[in-house]
């Protein structure tokens, strides 16, 4: 992996949404349609306030999360309803949305579904993910249920559920096998935890430190906390 580091979060925002500008524009040079996965969680919003007004043809962007948890949209622990929000706003607004939830009790009884609209846009041209303290990334979670098949390099779907105990919803994921196949791959993070996390991700098994699967070739972004 590469690390940059930035003397504070909003030069950070600034410069990473930039980069992703330049590589949106790259890609749309070359393809079509785009794919532009990016996360949930609180760190990648002021990178998208940076983006979502950025002068590219957005109507050819497809925006996907890296992850969901089973929530309607409007819920407020929807990551749906932040992508919403900060990214899917002003000229961003004319990407298409690909959607993590379906109306079901369940991810199980709609995955295929929802793998069918993601399939024909892979694979991922650029692709923004966070990392919690515990090394997880997307929703490969240490522990959770149903990581180790989300980790498998060779036989694991699209989509993976994912059960974390202590949590009263499922999650859906991209699985470690599409988010290793993304032509470029950035990690956004904040303050010392992570920082220290990051680096010792590096010599753990993914199982230990899901991360650790997608930081070949990645460029991991720091920033200290305000």
């Amino acid at each position: 992996m590469n690390l940059t580091e930035y003397a504070d979060a909003e030069m950070m925002a600034l410069d990473l949404a930039n980069l992703l500008a330049g590589e949106l524009r790259t890609a749309l040079d070359h393809k079509d349609r785009v794919l532009f996965v990016v996360p949930g969680g609180t760190t990648p919003g002021p990178i998208f306030d940076a983006l979502c007004d950025t002068d590219l043809e957005w109507d050819r962007v497809d925006v996907l999360l890296s992850d969901e948890r089973w929530r309607p949209e409007l819920h407020i622990r929807s990551n749906t309803r932040l992508i919403r929000a900060r990214l899917l706003t002003g000229r961003a607004a004319a990407a298409r949305y690909l959607p993590l939830y379906a109306r079901a009790d369940t991810p199980e009884a709609v995955l295929a579904e929802l793998e069918s609209n993601i399939a024909p846009a892979l694979p991922i041209d650029i692709c923004l993910l966070g990392m919690g303290a515990d090394m997880h990334t997307a929703s490969l979670i240490p522990g959770a249920d149903g990581l180790e098949a989300a980790l498998d390099p060779d036989d694991a779907p699209i989509l993976a559920p994912i059960r974390v105990r202590g949590e009263e919803e499922p999650r859906v994921t991209l699985t470690a096998r599409v988010l290793t196949g993304a032509i470029n791959t950035h990690v956004a993070i904040t303050g010392e935890k992570k920082h220290r996390a990051i680096k010792r991700a590096r010599h753990l098994r993914p199982i230990e430190a899901p991360v650790a699967a997608v930081l070949d070739g990645a460029t991991v972004h720091w920033a200290p906390e305000d």
